[in-house]
């Protein structure tokens, strides 16, 4: 049996959602950021202890389809911007159809009507996010930190990371300002 659950952003969170569904004697097979594979099916009365469980983290059982969507794209963002080794090949939207096995303008629909904005502002949100880390940690020119990020040039990471924040990238990282948000807050 599956299980959706919101909020999963991290190996952390991995952990916490494995260790509390153990805690509750269930035996997850399979924990994925955003997912969980069980090795039985659950009962209602379960499923709400789980729920409560989960919540005392931040975490959330998704039951409706469209959220569950909106919530595989937000996840398979993150890993693509967070975790990925090598750059996107392909275009976002490609990328997507190919992870999640839908068309993309379902996919875009979905989104928009969950999430309450469009599937390229949160990718680009996402981005921007990891280009603040990256600069935080000061260990890569912004020629590296856009390269890393599939920007096309310095200038358009830099327009858009003043577009997003109000800040230059120069600007960000001499400031120190911690306006950093966590992955779910993005």
């Amino acid at each position: 049996m599956k299980l959706h659950i919101k909020n999963m952003v991290c190996n952390r969170c991995k952990m916490v959602v494995k260790a509390e569904l153990e805690k509750l004697g269930l035996k997850p097979l399979l924990v994925e950021l955003g997912e969980v594979t069980l090795a039985e099916k659950i009962s209602p009365e379960d499923k709400e202890k789980i729920s409560d469980n989960l919540g005392h983290f931040g975490f959330e059982l998704l039951e409706d389809k469209k959220t569950q969507v909106a919530e595989q794209i937000k996840t398979s963002i993150i890993n693509l911007v967070h975790y990925a080794k090598e750059p996107l090949k392909i275009n976002l939207s490609a990328y997507l159809s190919e992870q999640l096995n839908l068309e993309y303008p379902q996919l875009s629909s979905f989104f928009s009507e969950v999430e309450n904005q469009t599937i390229e502002k949160y990718f680009i949100a996402q981005k921007i996010e990891k280009a603040k880390e990256m600069l935080t940690y000061g260990e890569l020119t912004l020629s590296e930190i856009a390269y890393q990020l599939n920007y096309s040039s310095v200038a358009h990471l830099s327009a858009q990371f003043k577009k997003v924040t109000g800040l230059t990238p120069s600007a960000y990282k001499s400031t120190s300002a911690d306006s950093r948000k966590t992955l779910d807050e993005v």
